[in-house]
């Protein structure tokens, strides 16, 4: 993977990212996401009340433990339910798909027994793609430069 652009979004300008621990569990882990789709970026600011997306370019460090899902596998999807069920891992970077909300709520019934892994992939199919980078290290996070910030329409 070379050199690229990748956004965040947001509610303010951050030049100098940082690894974000919650309360609720993210899809890879703590860590700062961004994707490599700017509309999704977008997206996620729109939920703040000063919509912003921060542009990075990224050149990923070969050296770095990097696991990427190409695809929603059976490996993606066990990887998410860890993740969300708080178990921790030792990658410095995650790349794959995103569970939405929507995506989310499928991910729940699955748990709840509400239906079987195979309904889960039959309806999560359909969706549009989506696609994030989690930086879960400080060392990930050294592969960003900063480039600009810019506020986005509600």
């Amino acid at each position: 993977m070379g050199k690229m652009l990748i956004y965040h979004g947001s509610f303010t300008e951050i030049k100098t990212p940082a690894i974000i621990t919650g309360r609720n569990t993210k899809d890879f882990g703590n860590g700062f996401y961004c994707t490599v789709i700017r509309e999704q970026a977008e997206r996620w600011a729109r939920r703040f009340k000063t919509p912003r997306v921060n542009i990075y370019s990224v050149l990923l460090d070969e050296s770095l433990d990097i696991l990427e899902f190409k695809t929603m596998t059976e490996e993606w999807l066990d990887f998410i339910l860890d993740c969300r069920a708080g178990k921790k891992h030792n990658h410095d970077i995650v790349i794959g798909a995103m569970a939405d909300d929507q995506i989310y709520n499928y991910i729940s019934d699955y748990i709840d027994g509400i239906i079987t892994r195979q309904q889960f992939w039959n309806l999560a199919k359909f969706k549009y793609p989506t696609h994030q980078i989690c930086f879960c290290t400080d060392q990930a996070l050294k592969c960003l430069k900063y480039e600009s910030c810019e506020g986005v329409e509600r």
